[in-house]
């Protein structure tokens, strides 16, 4: 059973997305507040497996709860939705450590999806913006053309790991998929982390959206 905390301050909104999540067999709504503040002490006190959060509410917004509960509680996963699709709204929800996006004018069924697709340890994006369209683009001939370069670098497998990892999949994952021992998955992924230079998951996360490794729709699972 999959525990959702709903974090969103209008009330009607809370009401439909309880309906909606209480009526699946295999989640149920732990709990809710309307700000930022409130949303936090009840995550913390409900430990759901995912959070949904959206990002504009009174006093402390949603990208400083998440940047918070991902410091304090990284194992819960924190899914936004909201109604801002910008690209600066996207990059720093992911930065602040959110495993997903989705817009409110998603579907049900995708929003469900997203949920199970975090709880499960995966990323999931559902964001439609023309310029997030344009500026991945863009990315393609300037930034991600160097980016593109270093994954050239990377072996076959290394290049396998990198795309499995962002996906949000854990090493055991990864090696049962590869059919390699843990050990390997995590010399893999030290090994690649060193050649692009980067620290941590997040990172790994923004690199590959950013240099079009991973795209919104391929981060669905």
């Amino acid at each position: 059973m999959i525990g959702v905390f709903i974090a969103d301050d209008h009330a009607v909104m809370r009401v439909g997305l309880r309906m909606l999540i209480d009526g699946q067999s295999d989640m149920r709504v732990v709990g809710e507040a309307p700000d930022g503040a409130s949303a936090e002490r009840g995550i913390l006190e409900k430990n759901p497996e995912v959070a949904l959060m959206d990002i504009s509410m009174p006093g402390r917004d949603g990208i400083q709860t998440i940047a918070s509960i991902a410091k304090q509680r990284p194992r819960i996963r924190v899914l936004v939705f909201t109604v801002h699709d910008e690209p600066g709204f996207v990059r720093a929800a992911l930065s602040a450590g959110a495993a997903g996006y989705v817009e409110k004018r998603a579907i049900d069924t995708e929003l469900l999806a997203a949920i199970r697709a975090v709880a499960r340890g995966r990323a999931f994006m559902n964001v439609t913006h023309p310029k997030l369209v344009r500026e991945d683009s863009e990315r393609e001939s300037t930034y991600g053309a160097d980016r593109i370069a270093d994954v050239a670098l990377l072996s076959a497998r290394e290049r396998q790991v990198l795309q499995r990892v962002a996906e949000g999949l854990t090493n055991r994952e990864v090696a049962e998929q590869l059919h390699v021992s843990i050990k390997s998955v995590e010399a893999y992924r030290a090994r690649l982390m060193t050649k692009l230079g980067l620290k941590s998951r997040a990172e790994l996360v923004r690199y590959t959206l950013e240099c079009g490794v991973l795209r919104a729709p391929a981060l669905r699972k």
